[in-house]
C-alpha cells in the first residue's frame, strides 16, 4: 500500500455515505454553459463555493462543465441553480434531475 501511495496510484481514502440517510434526497446533473469571455479559474473558484456541488467535471461540447449536485429537496436544487446562474461567466445552465441511481462508483 505504501508503494502505491508513494507512486500516486492511491490518492486517498474516504467513507462512502448513503445520501438519503443524511437528508440529501435529490441528485441532479447540471451542465454549465459559459459566456464567451470567461475566466475559467474564477468560474471554478466561484462554483466551488456553491453548497451542494459534490463533483465538477470540465467537459468537451456545448457545456463547459458538468456538476453533480446533491441537495435536500427541489427548493434547495432551485437555490443551487439560481446561485450558479448568478456567477460571472455562466451564460446558462441545463439541469437533469436523477430519478434513481442504479450504481455509482463502479465497485467490483
Amino acid at each position: 500500500m505504501g508503494k502505491l501511495e508513494a507512486a500516486g496510484v492511491i490518492s486517498g481514502y474516504r467513507a462512502v455515505i448513503e445520501p438519503a440517510a443524511v437528508g440529501l434526497d435529490v441528485t441532479a446533473l447540471i451542465g454549465v454553459i459559459e459566456s464567451d469571455s470567461v475566466d475559467d479559474t474564477g468560474l471554478e473558484v466561484a462554483m466551488r463555493e456553491v453548497p451542494g456541488i459534490e463533483d465538477c467535471w470540465r467537459v468537451a461540447g456545448s457545456e463547459g462543465y458538468v456538476l453533480k449536485v446533491r441537495v435536500a429537496d427541489i427548493p434547495a436544487l432551485e437555490a443551487t441553480v439560481n446561485a450558479l446562474n448568478r456567477i460571472r461567466g455562466v451564460a446558462r445552465t441545463r439541469t437533469t434531475v436523477v430519478l434513481s441511481t442504479k450504481w455509482e462508483g463502479r465497485h467490483g
